[in-house]
């Protein structure tokens, strides 16, 4: 059985390509992709009020990666920033 920290390692690696993928194929566009950051942010921000609990380092740790992983496609794939 894999451990948990494994286990993520894995599904982290398939999220991130399959963003990735679908921003290349445009079925994402950079505006979809800043959007999606800033909703894991908020749920990070609210984590004892969400109705899907998570642990809070869980939700932190996640809205830094999306970060991090929407700066990387940003950067590769460009496009045009969300209208605010």
């Amino acid at each position: 059985m894999l451990s948990d920290e494994r286990a993520g390692d894995e599904s982290i690696v398939i999220l991130q390509s399959l963003l990735c993928l679908m921003r290349e194929k445009n079925l994402l566009s950079r505006a979809d992709i800043e959007t999606l950051c800033e909703r894991v942010a908020i749920r990070a921000a609210q984590a004892e009020r969400d109705p899907m609990p998570c642990c809070a380092e869980a939700t932190t740790a996640a809205a830094h990666e999306m970060a991090r992983i929407g700066s990387y496609i940003g950067q590769r794939y460009g496009g045009k920033h969300r209208r605010l």
